[in-house]
């Protein structure tokens, strides 16, 4: 006690010479803050999760399975193995406590390289391309009312995207509390068009609209490639399920809060999209539902007539609030690759007034403009959310190699072994049968990409040339000045 206020005064002392003053003198604020209860986590998840895809996804899922049947069953498998890839990853985030999700696991079980490829590909392309996506549905949803009976100008939905792009991260970069505040609100709204759907989807059931779950087999068309992309497009619309894991460093209470979150949060969506889905089929048969542009835009105009303008204004609220909470969570990413050493090192800086990763959430902010740029990336996506399972096969695979090889480790949840083992076969599966089923070449442009990562880790990560760092220093010290940003410090355990 005596030393600590003996380094205060001295601190003070020495606070106008010394160049390190700021974190002598405010130790505390140089770190991420522990400001994410147990409410705030479920609505991080439950808000990440549902975005665009559920309103967007149910016509892909039945295009590919063609029945009304197998295309509940796949809705309610994809929540059972978005949830048991999540029991998996409460083991390894309660095992290692830090953020950045895959990243920490994957270097502690294989190493540097597999770990700097997972950083390599989500930073440059799936965090970013998935953040501009549903950016633009947003605009999307939210420019429809103003253009009734035609499609809104591509220019129109561009700017409006990279508008929200900017705010998302000028919140995320204000205040760890104002962007998890933010995401409560936009996820209460989300429920409520949720709650809307459901409960007169249950009115109609109840007045007997079943007539289109009769033979709710018949005219399936199930093949291993057609069930796996049916699972790519439901999964699409589960996406986040690992969110928590990203910002665990700033959990309250991590082991207990983080699986919690899982357990209330994953089945609490399932329950939701099934019912959701179940709704749409009450008013339209699969074949209407096909035809469809926006699913629920369609729902609510045979539903809410008069007040049909709510379901996109609340789409709009839903997809806001995912794109939010990806911000949120993506922006820790860049910054734990920051601070391995494997990206810029300004970007694993803190933001000294605001305690937020500032230089890492401004450039993934920066990245996600430039995809909206093309503008037509669905197609991109699909084949990127192909590397996404890469990743998460690769990771619950490091959970089953740590239980051999970290043995030490403590594990305050351990799931049952077979779990791992399920979800690595099933990884395996849907990073295959797409390439076996419908060999196309952007699928070896992915590959090819992400291995293109190997000589970025050679030359910059592994070798350290000179000129880099040369280069680097002056643009990291303006950077420092302009952001009022300081390295972390080392948390003391």
């Amino acid at each position: 006690m005596g030393e600590e206020s003996l380094r205060k005064r001295k601190g003070k002392a020495n606070g106008k010479e010394d160049g390190e003053s700021i974190q002598s003198l405010q130790p505390q604020t140089t770190n991420l803050q522990k400001q994410v209860g147990l409410i705030s986590g479920i609505c991080m998840i439950v808000g990440t999760i549902i975005g665009s895809g559920i309103f967007v996804s149910p016509k892909s899922v039945l295009a590919n399975v063609g029945a009304v049947g197998p295309c509940l069953t796949i809705w309610a498998a994809c929540g059972i193995l978005a949830t048991l890839g999540a029991l998996c990853f409460a083991e390894l985030g309660t095992m290692i406590t830090k953020s950045g999700g895959e990243y920490p696991y994957l270097m502690e079980a294989f190493g540097p390289i597999p770990a700097f490829l997972f950083s390599w590909t989500s930073l440059l392309v799936t965090k970013p391309s998935s953040f501009a996506i549903i950016c633009l549905s947003f605009a999307e949803y939210a420019s429809a009312p103003f253009y009734p009976g035609c499609d809104p100008p591509p220019a129109v939905i561009k700017c409006l995207a990279a508008a929200a792009i900017v705010i998302i991260t000028i919140v995320n970069s204000l205040s760890v509390k104002l962007g998890s505040y933010l995401q409560n609100f936009l996820t209460a709204t989300k429920m409520i068009i949720v709650a809307i759907i459901i409960v007169s989807g249950i009115v109609l059931l109840a007045q007997g609209k079943t007539e289109n779950f009769q033979d709710s087999f018949k005219d399936s068309k199930i093949s291993v490639g057609s069930i796996s992309l049916a699972f790519y497009n439901g999964l699409w619309a589960y996406d986040g399920w690992n969110q928590l894991n990203y910002i665990t460093e700033e959990l309250k209470n991590p082991y207990r809060n983080l699986p919690l979150s899982i357990i209330i949060g994953i089945p609490l969506v399932t329950v939701c999209y099934v019912l959701i889905n179940i709704s749409y089929f009450t008013v339209m048969t699969s074949t209407e539902l096909l035809q469809s542009q926006a699913v629920a835009v369609t729902f609510g105009d045979r539903v809410l007539y008069p007040a049909s303008w709510i379901v996109p204004l609340f789409v709009a609220f839903s997809t806001i609030g995912s794109a939010n909470g990806t911000c949120f969570t993506a922006g820790r990413l860049v910054y734990v690759a920051g601070r391995e050493g494997h990206m810029l090192k300004v970007l694993s800086y803190i933001s000294v007034k605001r305690l937020t990763p500032a230089p890492a959430i401004i450039f993934y902010g920066a990245i996600a403009i430039i995809y909206i740029i093309p503008g037509d990336i669905d197609t991109l996506i699909n084949y990127f959310s192909f590397a996404v399972w890469i990743f998460y096969g690769l990771t619950v695979l490091a959970l089953i190699v740590m239980r051999f090889t970290r043995k030490e480790l403590k594990r305050p949840i351990r799931v049952p072994i077979i779990i791992p083992v399920i979800v690595t076969l099933v990884s395996i599966l849907l990073v295959l049968a797409p390439i076996i089923s419908a060999p196309e070449l952007p699928y070896l442009y992915c590959v090819l990409f992400i291995l293109s990562g190997l000589i970025v880790y050679v030359l910059f990560v592994h070798f350290k040339f000179n000129w880099p760092q040369k280069i680097s220093k002056p643009i990291t010290m303006h950077l420092q000045m302009l952001l009022e940003v300081v390295p972390a410090e080392a948390v003391t355990e």
